[in-house]
């Protein structure tokens, strides 16, 4: 399996990290802490040198009730810092956003390779065409309802079953509007509209999410359902929680891990390698 870029491809042999790099205020872990572009250069930085395989940019947060920002404010604040990244590393960049506008000047305008949308393509009427016009890669989220209402009583009869369908009706979707098959990556959305029984379950079994042959990507770090398994409720505090989590998706058959700690990311992958196989 590859990640097919516009220029080049990716051979996904082993578990591509993916750091992040949240521009915002209010993020559940990290808002405010990267807002000005030399912090955020300087994050960015530490994330390469650690080891990151792509670094995702958002410019807003998608927490539960987090607030709204317009289309031009998150462009904003995105497109100053990927400019900086591109002209001063050699990383790939995703854009995190579920706006076909912003999605387009991104790539556009600043160069981003790839779109990782938390809507897989629903919030943005003309997301797909505009994906499939840029020819980028793109992240197709799976979420029950929206940031404001997603864990307000969110219910699965059988969450496996239920998402699986989801990504089978997604991905004929996404080919309907002239998306590559190559181009698509799925992601389950731990913690986006699910509940903490989901969570596990999803995790438990993220080995049948393959069967669609589509790069899986898994995003667990510093999750409040962590949190409730070991009692810690500070998001920053929950590395170990994060990197036991992600072990057991990357042999469940996750190949790409979404993060905040890059560095304990590349030791969890270097000591799997040794240890057991894992492609």
């Amino acid at each position: 399996m590859k990640l097919v870029l516009r220029k080049r491809f990716v051979e996904l042999k082993s578990p591509v990290i993916m750091g992040i790099l949240n521009v915002t205020p209010d993020s559940f872990s990290d808002g405010g802490r990267y807002l000005k572009i030399n912090d955020a250069l300087k994050h960015i930085a530490k994330m390469v040198r650690d080891g990151a395989d792509i670094i995702d940019i958002g410019g807003e947060s998608t927490r539960p009730r987090a607030k709204l920002v317009t289309t031009e404010e998150e462009i904003d604040r995105i497109v100053p810092i990927i400019e900086k990244v591109k002209k001063e590393f050699e990383i790939l960049v995703s854009i995190d956003t579920y706006k076909d506008r912003v999605a387009k000047v991104a790539v556009q305008e600043a160069d981003v390779d790839m779109v990782n949308d938390i809507s897989g393509l629903r919030f943005s009427e003309n997301m797909a065409s505009t994906i499939a016009s840029l020819d980028v890669p793109v992240v197709v989220m799976h979420m029950q309802g929206s940031p404001e209402n997603m864990q307000k009583n969110p219910y699965y009869s059988d969450v496996v079953r239920e998402i699986k369908q989801y990504f089978s009706e997604r991905i004929e979707y996404a080919m309907s509007k002239g998306i590559r098959k190559d181009k698509l990556i799925i992601d389950p959305g731990i913690g986006f509209g699910k509940r903490f029984e989901d969570n596990i379950e999803i995790i438990k079994h993220l080995n049948e999410f393959n069967d669609f042959e589509c790069p899986l990507l898994i995003g667990l770090s510093r999750k409040s359902f962590l949190g409730t398994i070991t009692g810690e409720k500070i998001p920053r505090k929950r590395e170990i929680e994060t990197v036991a989590a992600h072990i057991i998706s990357i042999l469940n058959g996750a190949s790409i891990v979404r993060v905040h700690n890059v560095k304990n990311m590349v030791k969890v992958i270097k000591i799997l390698q040794h240890l057991v196989e894992v492609s």
